[in-house]
């Protein structure tokens, strides 16, 4: 989807597919086909944007064969869709019956993640519509938090400055500019805007100490703890690498979005694109009705790192069932989240359908980051994608249980964004 902004310039609006499993070109392909078209329908549009997920195999598939890269270009102009932005975050398995840590390999000190995003701009480079000539990636913040260090540090920067380089010689070769946005998310090594701020403006040196082996399922965070601080981190040294704004991230970690970017805008540092999403919110999380309320987003596929602001700083477990266990004030080692304040969980509601009280979404935090994304003389991004990946994780009589119903509730989130881009003066065009 399309729309004019006021200064003349196009946003575009898409859904990310990482929602539909596929690991291959041929799952892809059948995704156009059974998802992302019908959603198209639905929507009464002629042509629908899609936040196109390539998995290692099947971008491999389509950089080692021209021909395929031509059919699928084929298949999403014969299907009405078009593509000017990757989801590049997770590599492989995110249709796995449980991903939790694993989506956060192979980090970005790992040659696999260069090779891969640099596979995906130049994907991106051929797919882009003949008429646009801007595309953007997400990508993950790094690493997880933990086995980082300044050596880490520095082999994930010098990584960034290549890919850096790449896109700019790909620019030269196609006319296409592809930009990366690292997406800060609780946790990791770039959990909020601050540390990207400082990831993308420090150059970190690397030490001679021996750098610890990461353990395949990382030791989750002393619960309750303070919500770590990376200390150096890369800098990419070039506008090819900004940040892609999560509005779900940012609403778990508590950031204020005018803050956020306020700061990024200081320190010169673009927002490629933007994922309008929303967090699990629960007001009064003492209460044992919300702790019975929450215990029912507890699952065993993702990870649902879960954040409070408490007097010593904000506090943190990297999921759910951790916050919600009993504390044990006379253990030597706490147990749970404090449970004074609110929480948010990472967890990607359904924009359209907030969780039934006692819960609530962050819907409100998108609503402001949105306006301050594109609601101004010019936009801070041109490229906004719905990225709600956790239909088949919700609550058993929330999920969607025939296609349909799902093409039904992304269509129904793809309208909330319309009419929050149109009631901010944009103009959606045909």
């Amino acid at each position: 989807m399309r729309f004019r902004h006021p200064d003349g310039s196009t946003v575009h609006l898409a859904y990310c597919t990482n929602v539909h499993p596929a690991e291959t070109l041929d799952g892809v392909l059948a995704q156009l086909r059974d998802h992302c078209e019908p959603v198209r329908r639905r929507l009464g549009r002629d042509r629908l944007g899609i936040g196109l997920w390539l998995a290692r195999d099947a971008a491999r598939s389509l950089t080692t064969d021209p021909a395929s890269l031509r059919a699928l270009r084929a298949e999403l102009d014969r299907r009405g869709l078009e593509v000017v932005t990757l989801n590049g975050f997770p590599y492989e398995g995110f249709g796995a019956d449980e991903v939790k840590y694993r989506v956060y390999q192979p980090d970005w000190t790992h040659p696999d993640r260069l090779a891969h995003t640099t596979d995906l701009a130049r994907l991106l480079a051929a797919l882009l519509p003949e008429d646009v000539i801007e595309g953007s990636i997400s990508t993950l913040p790094l690493a997880w938090r933990t086995a980082f260090d300044a050596e880490a540090a520095a082999t994930a920067h010098g990584a960034l400055t290549t890919l850096a380089g790449r896109l700019d010689a790909l620019e030269e070769l196609t006319g296409r500019s592809i930009r990366i946005g690292l997406e800060p998310e609780p946790g990791c090594i770039v959990e909020t805007v601050a540390d990207a701020v400082a990831a993308l403006t420090t150059a970190p040196k690397p030490s001679h100490a021996p750098k610890p082996s990461p353990a395949p399922n990382p030791s989750p965070i002393p619960n309750p703890s303070p919500v770590p601080n990376p200390s150096s981190a890369p800098s990419a040294g070039s506008t090819r690498i900004g940040v892609c704004l999560d509005t779900c991230h940012l609403a778990t970690s508590f950031e204020d979005p005018r803050t956020a970017l306020d700061a990024l805008a200081a320190a010169g540092i673009p927002v490629p694109k933007a994922q309008l999403s929303a967090a699990l919110h629960a007001e009064h999380p003492h209460l044992p009705e919300v702790r019975a309320a929450l215990a029912a987003f507890a699952e065993p596929r993702f990870l649902h790192q879960t954040r409070t602001r408490t007097a010593a700083g904000l506090r943190g477990t990297d999921d759910l069932p951790e916050a919600l266990a009993p504390s044990d004030h006379h253990a030597t080692t706490a147990h749970g989240l404090p449970d004074a304040t609110p929480w948010r969980a990472h967890f990607h509601v359904p924009l359209h359908a907030p969780p039934a009280p006692p819960l609530g979404s962050t819907l409100p935090v998108l609503r402001d980051t949105l306006a301050l994304l594109v609601g101004g003389p010019h936009p801070r991004t041109h490229h906004l994608e719905v990225e709600t990946y956790t239909w088949q994780a919700l609550p058993p009589e929330s999920r969607p249980r025939t296609r349909a119903r799902l093409a039904d509730g992304i269509a129904a989130e793809l309208t909330l964004a319309r009419d929050l881009l149109t009631d901010l003066g944009l103009k959606e065009l045909p």
